[in-house]
């Protein structure tokens, strides 16, 4: 038999195509071009040859399996190829479409509660190409104990045209800005790595990996996912005056759900069925006994409650209180953070961002007389030895300013070899707070969140279990189930 030819081989495998595979292939074809044109990164389209071999013609033999004489191979390679199938399907739907997230902890609650199941929308505010592109695209940062992703090849950072903006108000969710260095025995707790040189000191935590781990790197898309509100936009400058939010001078009302810590006193003790009728979650309530001095130092602060009585903390909301109010529970009541120099390890204003450097900051009081401003790309502000304590981590880690310091001598900024007397910058940045707000760790311990850090906003709550109760005793919270996770909005 005479040997064929490329192009009569090629003609052949045309003609042989079935009208299913031309379907299957101009519609996956179309959605590739689409996404190549979203992505405007052209060199992409390279790939559509590599479709039309998949599809059509098959010189590259991807389906060797299912000419294979043996059953079990037939059987192992026809789950293998599905199972490649759904991660490729998985890893373009989670990095550009959206995903799911569950709500660990309670700083956005009563708005979501721990246990929410939340599908992310990234397509809103456009999806942030993969930095990180080679991933495992179920898990977030680690595999087994191991990276879950590879270092290299990584890409700049670059944002494909979404809907609309972050908006004031919104419920963000975005990488930790503070999680760049971790020590991995603590990258799951509130201790990320600034507190803990903070506390212990940066050669105990750099060479004791016995007590915190391999200290690491995380790009900025492996690194934690937080979600909070979003209450400053680039470019506004953000006051907080006894906890009411000001907004380039403007008052902002509180959401709807926030809340806040009480000190309160009860004319019964607090039952199960009281704190499952109120939403407090066990873990939230504390009791202060009758006889401690802690009793004796808030008793002014309590006059109508006798020694004897029920003197609990734990977040309320205004709701909250008037459904007390109505059943006669509650006798005394007084906002938490007005009384946190009654007791030790709450010292607010060493702990809020810029760590102290800024006098009088605390989490109720904030901002200063004038506000603080949040960067915006574009703007230029003039760099002080004042404001270079609040500036610097933005400049340094989040624009790569690596070498920018303030001169101890001439105090003086210097960038990158040079002295600097202003600073223009190339990103936005945005102002993130937790509803629950005296039990968040938001912004105000540790600062802005640049827009690359943004990953999506929640469009639906798909799940929802309550860690504190039983099976049959409303762990599955059914009230929630496909509601709407910002009812502010």
């Amino acid at each position: 038999m005479e040997k064929q030819g490329f192009a009569d081989d090629f003609k052949r495998r045309i003609r042989e195509t079935k009208t299913t595979r031309w379907i299957r292939f101009g519609v996956v074809s179309l959605l590739f071009l689409l996404w190549v044109v979203w992505m405007r990164t052209w060199w992409l389209a390279v790939f559509e040859l590599l479709l039309f071999d998949i599809y059509i013609t098959g010189y590259i033999p991807f389906t060797w399996w299912k000419k294979s004489k043996s059953k079990f191979v037939r059987s192992v390679m026809s789950w293998v190829d599905a199972i490649v199938y759904a991660l490729i399907l998985v890893y373009f739907i989670f990095s550009f479409v959206g995903q799911n997230y569950q709500i660990p902890s309670s700083s956005l609650e009563k708005t979501l509660l721990t246990g929410d199941y939340l599908w992310v929308n990234k397509f809103v505010y456009g999806p942030r190409v993969p930095i990180t592109p080679v991933h495992f695209p179920l898990v977030h940062n680690t595999l087994f104990g191991h990276k879950s992703y590879l270092d290299n090849p990584s890409t700049e950072y670059r944002r494909l045209k979404g809907l609309r903006n972050v908006e004031e108000g919104d419920i963000v969710v975005f990488n930790f800005p503070a999680g760049d260095t971790v020590a991995t025995k603590f990258e799951e707790t509130p201790q990320y790595y600034d507190l803990l040189i903070k506390q212990y000191g940066r050669d105990a935590v750099n060479t004791n990996k016995a007590v915190f781990g391999d200290v690491i790197y995380r790009p900025v898309d492996r690194r934690q996912n937080f979600v909070k509100r979003c209450v400053a936009l680039p470019g506004q400058r953000l006051k907080i005056v006894n906890d009411t939010l000001y907004i380039n001078g403007e008052i902002r009302e509180f959401p709807k759900n926030v809340q806040f810590n009480y000190l309160y006193s009860t004319s019964s003790p607090m039952t199960d069925a009281d704190l499952k009728e109120l939403g407090i979650s066990l873990s939230d309530l504390s009791e202060i006994e009758p006889g401690t001095s802690s009793r004796v130092n808030l008793k002014p602060f309590l006059p109508n409650t006798p020694d004897n009585a029920r003197v609990y903390i734990s977040p309320l909301t205004a709701g909250m209180i008037a459904k007390m109010k109505a059943s006669g529970k509650i006798k005394d009541y007084i906002k938490f953070n007005k009384l946190v120099t009654y007791f030790e390890g709450n010292d607010f204003t060493s702990m809020v961002f810029p760590y102290g450097e800024n006098g009088d900051w605390t989490l109720s009081n904030y901002g200063g007389e004038k506000g603080l401003l949040i960067p915006a790309k574009g703007t230029t502000i003039e760099l002080t030895p004042d404001n270079w304590t609040i500036y610097q981590r933005a400049i340094r880690n989040y624009e790569g300013h690596s070498d920018a310091y303030l001169d101890p001598v001439t105090q003086r900024v210097m960038i990158d070899g040079q002295p600097a007397d202003t600073y223009t910058f190339a990103m936005d940045y945005y102002w993130m707070m937790g509803d629950n707000r005296d039990n968040s760790q938001d912004s105000r311990f540790w600062g802005f969140v640049p827009e690359d850090h943004i990953v999506g906003t929640p469009m639906i709550v798909l799940a929802s279990f309550d860690r504190e109760r039983g099976l049959f005793d409303g762990k599955i919270r059914f009230d929630r189930i496909l509601r709407s996770p910002n009812p502010d909005k």
